[in-house]
């Protein structure tokens, strides 16, 4: 039984311990701060984050659980106007994250001009079945307050909320006042995943992620948007041990952007691997031997199969 004495049954299954719980999707314009967001709540590096627009593929759920309830944050990739299979495949992951939320939080930049793609992704909140909706306004760490007033008063105009909520993700600002704005939306219910468990993102696909992310923050012009990232093999730790062993080969579509990633005598690659691994080496515990390839798979992103076979897009 909870700290507040509830408790409920689910038939065929009997009976749970009630909690304010349920699933919140973030949704918005590519680069909104979705996903640093999600990674202020969790007070550790869940997703992954750059400046490059779209760098969230997966949809990632994230829990947060306290004594009281639980929260499962569903971070979605940014809706925007696809060019290729790859961006139709990320516009259907973050609509149907949509589909089964209890709070659908419409995420919107404070230091980017409310506009018509703003204005779309409001339109699919709005016609969410989602049983409340939230504005919430980030980076406001980047703005004044009157032009948070201004583009709050924008946002507004965009749908019907039940709440709104003014964060920074990068300094903390009001992230804890997110969270309780939420926790009051939600229905009493089970909890939905064990109580140590941060995200439900396979450790592979984290590896990956992280890896990409590196790749994202090391190169520029059109390469971020062309690469995609397998992990290979892993060989874990012995009884006793801690080295994991990590085979990952990094995609791209031409040999020109191979070049860029590999660097005048492999320079760049090695500055990927060694920033990659420092992250790998906090999310698994233990010490990191990471082997990276650059391989070239041509026009990878306007292929369905081959998308899917990355792991990005609809269902994940």
């Amino acid at each position: 039984m909870s700290a507040n004495g509830r408790s409920g049954e689910i038939p065929g299954i009997g009976a749970y311990e009630s909690v304010l719980s349920g699933f919140v999707a973030l949704v918005g314009r590519p680069n909104a701060g979705k996903s640093t967001l999600v990674n202020a709540v969790m007070g550790t590096k869940v997703a992954i984050t750059s400046d490059t627009p779209q760098t969230t593929r997966h949809r990632l759920r994230a829990i947060v659980d306290r004594d009281d309830a639980q929260v499962v944050l569903v971070d979605t990739p940014g809706l925007h106007k696809p060019h290729d299979a790859l961006g139709e495949e990320l516009n259907r992951s973050s609509l149907l994250a949509l589909s089964d939320v209890d709070v659908a939080c419409l995420v919107v930049d404070a230091s980017a001009a409310v506009g018509s793609g703003d204005a779309w992704v409001a339109a699919h909140v709005a016609k969410a079945e989602a049983a409340a909706r939230v504005l919430v306004l980030t980076k406001a760490d980047l703005v004044s307050a009157e032009r948070v007033q201004a583009q709050l008063a924008k946002a507004r105009t965009l749908a019907d909320f039940d709440d709104e909520v003014v964060v920074s993700a990068t300094t903390g600002f009001n992230v804890d006042g997110f969270v309780e704005v939420v926790v009051r939306l939600l229905p009493e219910g089970p909890r939905y995943f064990p109580r140590d468990m941060a995200t439900d993102q396979p450790i592979e696909v984290m590896m990956a992620e992280f890896v990409r992310e590196k790749v994202l923050l090391a190169t520029r012009e059109e390469v971020p948007h062309a690469v995609g990232v397998v992990i290979d093999d892993v060989e874990w730790p012995d009884e006793g041990g801690d080295l994991t062993s990590i085979a990952a080969t990094i995609y791209v579509e031409r040999d020109s952007q191979k070049g860029i990633i590999v660097g005048k005598g492999g320079e760049m690659i090695k500055r990927v691997g060694t920033e990659a691994r420092a992250d790998l080496e906090r999310l698994l515990g233990t010490r990191v031997y990471l082997d990276l390839v650059v391989k070239v798979k041509k026009h990878w992103r306007r292929d369905a199969s081959q998308i899917r076979r990355f792991g990005y897009g609809e269902g994940l």
